[in-house]
């Protein structure tokens, strides 16, 4: 009779550790979700500095006719804030180019900004800037997850145009933690070697 017992409460126990382990991991997506986006601790931007590659991306209005080809080239301006220069090229073969500026937020720790595509002559306006935080960076500043506080945005950038796959998943992966929704990620075309 004893080890009928023990063969019925078995079952009841694997099903009340499924029930404990799914409650869980819904839990952690749900503060995941919930939970306010941390920057890394500290950039140093002269490092930072330099050309990168776009690996993927979530959906952008302003990134819609880029293709293929996707970089960003950080320098320093001589006010001391930050040249972006990104360029791309569309479906139809067409190089496009953008030149904005980044401002640091949180210097001198320099993990988050805020740029502006805005014209040159207004771009001093505190409007029309977006968000721009370094939420994961490998120590040889090879590999980085950026976004914003909002979780609607995100680029994975690499300084080589074909990063090795699993670290570019190692990046996807971190980013699904943070609370990041990864079904309309786009894994951009990099042609050149």
């Amino acid at each position: 009779m004893s080890n009928m017992r023990k063969s019925s409460s078995l079952p009841l126990a694997k099903i009340g550790l499924g029930i404990v382990i799914g409650t869980s991991s819904i839990l952690t997506l749900a503060h995941a979700q919930t939970e306010p986006l941390q920057a890394v601790e500290k950039i140093e931007l002269n490092k930072y500095l330099g050309t990168w590659h776009e690996i993927a991306r979530k959906p952008l209005y302003f990134q819609n006719k880029c293709e293929s080809n996707v970089i960003a080239n950080y320098s320093l301006n001589k006010n001391g804030n930050i040249k972006v220069d990104n360029s791309c090229y569309t479906k139809d073969g067409k190089f496009k180019q953008s030149i904005g500026e980044a401002f640091v937020q949180n210097a001198p720790f320099n993990s988050k900004l805020k740029v502006s595509f805005l014209p040159k002559a207004i771009r001093w306006l505190p409007v029309g800037r977006g968000d721009y935080w370094v939420l994961k960076i490998d120590e040889n500043y090879e590999t980085v997850l950026v976004g914003g506080p909002d979780k609607k945005y995100m680029w994975i950038l690499s300084r080589s145009p074909q990063p090795q796959p699993e670290v570019v998943q190692e990046y996807l992966d971190y980013a699904a933690s943070m609370g990041y929704d990864l079904s309309d990620v786009i894994k951009t075309k990099q042609t050149q070697n």
